[in-house]
C-alpha cells in the first residue's frame, strides 16, 4: 500500500525549498554587503561634509570675532546671523565659545539664556579640533559633534571655539529605508522566484511521480502501464528505460512463476518429502509428503531448524550435515505395531560463486522396506532352524542306522518311523512355504463356486468329531449356526484348509474335557465365522502377531505338537484372497476366538425355483 507523501515532503516542494533558500542566502549576503558599504559610505561622507563646513565656518568667524573682541561690544547679532545661516541644513546647534569659555552666541533660539555663561562641553585647553558620533541624551538619536579652535586672522592666537552638533541620524534613517525597500524587493522576488521554481520543478518531478506511480503497480504485479515520455531529455531517457525495464521485469516474473509452479506441481506430486533450508539450518520450504510423513503442519515447520524438525540435534550439527552428506536413518515409530522409518539423504545448495546458500534434505518412507528386510531375516532365520531340528533328528538316527542299529530288530523299525515322520514334517513345511510363496506371487488361482457355507462347515465339524470318536480325544464341539442358508462365492477347498488350521490349533490348546464353539452368522453385507477355545489364551503383547510367519506364542509347545508355525499365516493369506478378514480376539487363561470375515450378498429363493 502507498503511503500518502503531503506537499512538505514532496521532491517538488524540497526543490523550490532548496532553491529559495540559496536565493535568500545570496539576498542576504549581497544586501548585508550592499547596505554595510551604503551606511559607510553615506556616514562618512556626511562626516566629511559636515567637517568640512564647520572648518569653513570657524574660518569666517575669525575675523568677525576678532572685530567683535576690539569693539569688545555686547552686541552678538552678527555672530548670531552667521550661526543662523549656518544652522538651516542638518544641525541642530552651532555655539561660538570665546577663548574663556563664555558662550557668545547660539543658533538655537531656545537656548538664547545660555548666552553669556559658561560652557562645560569640553576642557577649553584642549586645542586640537575634533570630531565625534555620539548619542543625544535627550532624544537617544544619534548626532554628530564638531569642536573646532577659532584662530585671530593672524593665526597665531586662539581667540575662541566653534561648537557644532549635528544631525546624523536622519543618514542613518535613510539607510534604513534604502534597507526596507530592499527587503521588500526581496521578498517580491522570492515570491516570483518561488512560483517559477513550483512551474519548473514540477516538469522535473511529473515524470518521476509518473515512474513512482508505475513502480507501485509492478509492485503489485500490474505490467500493463507504460511511463508517458515527455521530452528527449535525461528524465525522457529514463522513462523509456523504465518501461524497457518493466517489461523485463513482467518477462521474468512470469518464468519465475511458470518455473515456481513447476516446482510446487513436482514436489506437490513427489512420492518423497523435500525439505529445504537456507544457509543457516531453518526451513524454508517443505512439501505435503515431508509434512506427512513428519506430522506436523506447515506453520510449524518453516522457520524452524532442521535438526529439531528431523529430532536429530543431540547426534548431528547443521555443520556435520554440510561436511559429510551421509544417509540417516530415522525412527519415528510409535510402538513395535506402528512403525515409521525414513531415509533422509542430504545435498548442499551452492550459487555459481560457490557460496553455500541452503541444504536439502529427501526424506523417503523405507518403513515396508525395513520392515521386508527385517522379516526376510526372520524368515531365513526361521527356516533355518526349523529345518535343522529335523535334519539334525534325521541325522542322528540315520547315523546310529549306519553304525549297526538296522541289524535290531526293536530298535531299527523305530528309528525309521521316526526318520519317515521327521521327513514328512519337512515335505509339510516346504509345501505350505511354497503355498505362501505362490500366494504372495499372486500365482494362486482360486477356484471359486457358490457353496453353501452351513453345509461346508458342518462338513469340516463332522471331521474332526470323527477324529475326536477314533482317537478317544475328550472333547465337545459345539455349534451355533443361523437357519437360513448361506450361499457364498469361494474357494472350498482353500475355505477347509483355513477351518482345519484353526480348528486344529483349538484343540492342541484346549484342555481335555474342553468346549470348542464354532458359530456361523450373518450381517448385512457379510458372513461371520467364529471359532472359540477355552485354552491358555493369547498375551496381548501377541495378539498382533499370531498371523506372522513362523511366529509362535509357546515355541516349546508349538514344536512338540508338530506345528510349523505357518497354518495362520496361510489361512490369513487365503482369506485375504477371498477379499475377506480374519482376527483373533484372545483373554489368557480363558481361551482365544477366531473370527472369519467374507463377503455375502443374499440371494433371492426363487432364483433356484
Amino acid at each position: 500500500m502507498n503511503k500518502k507523501i503531503r506537499f512538505y515532503q514532496s521532491v517538488n516542494f524540497k526543490i523550490a525549498l532548496v532553491f529559495v533558500l540559496l536565493l535568500m542566502i545570496s539576498i542576504q549576503v549581497i544586501g548585508a554587503i550592499f547596505i554595510g558599504q551604503l551606511e559607510s559610505s553615506t556616514i562618512e561622507s556626511f562626516e566629511i561634509n559636515m567637517t568640512s563646513q564647520v572648518e569653513t565656518l570657524a574660518t569666517n568667524l575669525s575675523n568677525e570675532l576678532s572685530t567683535y573682541k576690539e569693539q569688545d561690544l555686547k552686541d552678538n547679532t552678527n555672530l548670531n546671523r552667521l550661526l543662523s545661516d549656518f544652522a538651516k541644513s542638518d544641525v541642530i546647534e552651532a555655539r561660538i565659545i570665546d577663548e574663556k569659555g563664555t558662550i557668545l552666541a547660539t543658533s538655537d533660539a531656545n537656548l538664547l539664556t545660555e548666552v553669556g555663561k559658561k560652557s562645560d562641553y569640553w576642557l577649553l585647553t584642549d586645542l586640537k579640533p575634533k570630531s565625534e558620533e555620539i548619542t543625544n541624551p535627550q532624544t537617544g538619536d544619534r548626532v554628530f559633534r564638531n569642536w573646532r579652535p577659532i584662530y585671530s586672522p593672524t593665526g597665531e592666537t586662539v581667540i575662541g571655539f566653534l561648537y557644532v552638533l549635528s544631525d546624523i541620524e536622519s543618514r542613518y534613517s535613510q539607510v534604513s529605508d534604502v534597507t526596507l525597500i530592499f527587503f521588500y524587493a526581496s521578498m517580491v522576488s522570492v515570491g516570483i522566484s518561488l512560483a517559477v521554481v513550483l512551474l519548473v520543478s514540477k516538469t522535473i518531478t511529473k515524470p518521476i511521480g509518473e515512474m513512482k506511480r508505475q513502480a507501485g503497480r509492478i509492485a503489485q504485479g500490474d505490467y500493463t502501464g507504460r511511463v508517458e515520455i515527455h521530452g528527449n531529455d535525461e528524465l525522457g531517457q529514463l522513462g523509456e528505460t523504465f518501461n524497457e525495464l518493466s517489461a523485463r521485469v513482467e518477462e521474468a516474473q512470469e518464468t519465475m512463476d511458470s518455473e515456481r509452479r513447476r516446482l510446487d506441481s513436482v514436489l506437490t506430486h513427489m512420492t518423497d518429502g523435500v525439505i529445504g533450508t537456507d544457509r543457516r539450518g531453518n526451513v524454508i520450504i517443505i512439501n505435503e509428503t515431508a509434512l506427512s510423513l513428519l506430522e506436523t503442519t506447515n506453520e510449524e515447520a518453516l522457520g524452524k531448524s532442521i535438526l529439531d524438525l528431523l529430532d536429530i540435534r543431540g547426534e548431528y550439527s547443521f555443520r556435520m550435515l554440510l561436511e559429510e552428506q551421509e544417509e540417516i536413518l530415522l525412527d519415528f515409530s510409535a510402538s513395535e505395531f506402528d512403525q515409521v522409518i525414513l531415509r533422509a539423504d542430504f545435498a548442499i545448495i551452492r550459487r555459481e560463486s560457490g557460496f553455500i546458500s541452503g541444504l536439502v534434505c529427501v526424506l523417503h518412507d523405507v518403513t515396508e522396506q525395513t520392515k521386508a528386510e527385517q522379516e526376510r531375516r526372520q524368515f531365513v532365520s526361521n527356516v533355518s532352524h526349523e529345518l535343522r531340528t529335523p535334519l539334525t533328528s534325521m541325522r542322528s538316527y540315520i547315523e546310529a542306522l549306519v553304525d549297526g542299529a538296522w541289524q535290531s530288530p526293536e530298535v531299527a523299525p523305530q528309528f525309521l518311523k521316526v526318520t519317515q515322520e521327521e521327513t514328512e514334517r519337512m515335505i509339510r513345511m516346504i509345501n505350505d512355504l511354497l503355498q505362501l510363496s505362490r500366494m504372495d506371487t499372486q500365482k494362486m488361482t482360486l477356484q471359486v463356486e457358490l457353496v453353501n457355507l452351513n453345509e461346508l462347515f458342518n462338513y469340516v465339524l463332522d471331521r474332526f468329531d470323527m477324529v475326536i470318536k477314533n482317537e478317544g480325544r475328550n472333547y465337545d464341539i459345539k455349534r451355533e449356526f443361523t437357519k437360513r442358508s448361506l450361499w457364498v462365492e469361494i474357494d472350498a477347498d482353500r475355505m477347509i484348509q483355513v477351518l482345519d488350521n484353526i480348528l486344529n490349533n483349538a484343540m492342541k490348546y484346549s484342555p481335555a474335557g474342553g468346549t470348542i464353539t464354532c458359530r456361523l452368522l450373518e450381517t448385512h453385507k457379510n458372513v461371520i465365522i467364529s471359532i472359540s477355545d477355552q485354552g491358555l489364551g493369547i498375551p496381548k503383547k501377541d495378539l498382533g502377531r499370531v498371523f506372522d510367519r513362523f511366529y509362535r506364542v509357546d515355541k516349546a509347545r508349538s514344536r512338540a505338537m508338530g506345528g510349523s508355525g505357518l497354518g495362520l499365516a496361510i489361512s490369513k493369506e487365503a482369506v485375504k484372497a477371498h477379499g475377506g478378514n480374519i482376527w483373533v480376539e484372545s483373554e489368557e487363561g480363558k481361551g482365544s476366538t477366531f473370527f472369519i470375515s467374507l463377503p455375502y450378498e443374499p440371494y433371492e429363493e426363487e432364483i433356484w425355483e
